[in-house]
C-alpha cells in the first residue's frame, strides 16, 4: 500500500511539474494572454480538467510559471558568473560581461523571447500583485549577479547603485523595442559604458582580499 501511494504521490508531482513547465514555455513564447488552460493542458500533453486539478486557478498556474521561469534564469545567471574568472577589467569589458549576462550573450539577436516576456512580466505586476513578490525575488537574483560580476572585474560598487546598473539596462533594452536602432544589446551597452565607472568604479584592493 505504502508503495502504490508513493507511486501516485511521484504522478501528481511529475503531472503538476509537466504543467507548470508547459505554462512558462508559453508564457515566454507568447506573453500571459498564451497561458489558458487549453493550451497548457494540450502543451504538457494532458486532459484539459488536469489544470483544474491541480490548480486553484489561472492565476495560481501563472504564478507557478513565473517562478518557473525564475528559477530557470537563475540556473543561467549561475553557470555564467561561475565561469568568470577574477581579474580587472575595463569599461567596454564589464559592459560586454554586463550585457551577456542581463541582455543575453547573442550578438546577432534583435529582441528574444526571452526578454520581451521578461519586461511583460513588469508590466502584469500592476494588475496582478500577487506576482511582484516572485518578481521581487528574481530582480534579486539578476542584482546578485550584477554584483558578483563587478566585483570579479575588480570594481566596488554600493549594493543600492547595482539596482541602478540594472534598472539602466532595463531602461535601454524597453526604449529599444521601439526604437529602429541597434538592438537591445547596443543600446544596454552604450548605457552601460557611460555609467560604469562612476556606479561601479575599478577597486584596487578588490582582486587582493
Amino acid at each position: 500500500m505504502h508503495g502504490f501511494t508513493g507511486g501516485v504521490t511521484q504522478t501528481v508531482a511529475r503531472r503538476g511539474a509537466s504543467l507548470v513547465s508547459a505554462a512558462a514555455d508559453l508564457l515566454c513564447e507568447g506573453g500571459i494572454d498564451a497561458v489558458r488552460h487549453r493550451a497548457v493542458a494540450r502543451r504538457a500533453g494532458l486532459p484539459l480538467a488536469s489544470t483544474t486539478y491541480y490548480f486553484s486557478s489561472l492565476d495560481d498556474l501563472i504564478a507557478k510559471a513565473v517562478e518557473h521561469i525564475g528559477a530557470r534564469e537563475a540556473e543561467q545567471l549561475e553557470v555564467q558568473v561561475a565561469a568568470l574568472s577574477r581579474r580587472r577589467r575595463g569599461a567596454e569589458s564589464t559592459a560586454d560581461l554586463l550585457v551577456d549576462l542581463l541582455v543575453g550573450d547573442d550578438p546577432g539577436a534583435r529582441v528574444s523571447e526571452q526578454l520581451i516576456s521578461r519586461y511583460e512580466r513588469y508590466i502584469a505586476c500592476a494588475r496582478q500583485p500577487e506576482l511582484r513578490d516572485i518578481q521581487r525575488r528574481i530582480l534579486r537574483q539578476r542584482t546578485d549577479a550584477v554584483l558578483e560580476v563587478v566585483e570579479r572585474s575588480g570594481r566596488a560598487v554600493r549594493s543600492e547603485l547595482v539596482t541602478a546598473l540594472v534598472c539602466a539596462v532595463d531602461g535601454a533594452v524597453v526604449a529599444s523595442l521601439v526604437d529602429e536602432g541597434e538592438g537591445p544589446r547596443a543600446n544596454a551597452r552604450a548605457t552601460l559604458i557611460d555609467v560604469i565607472d562612476v556606479l561601479a568604479p575599478v577597486d584596487d584592493r578588490a582582486l587582493h582580499v
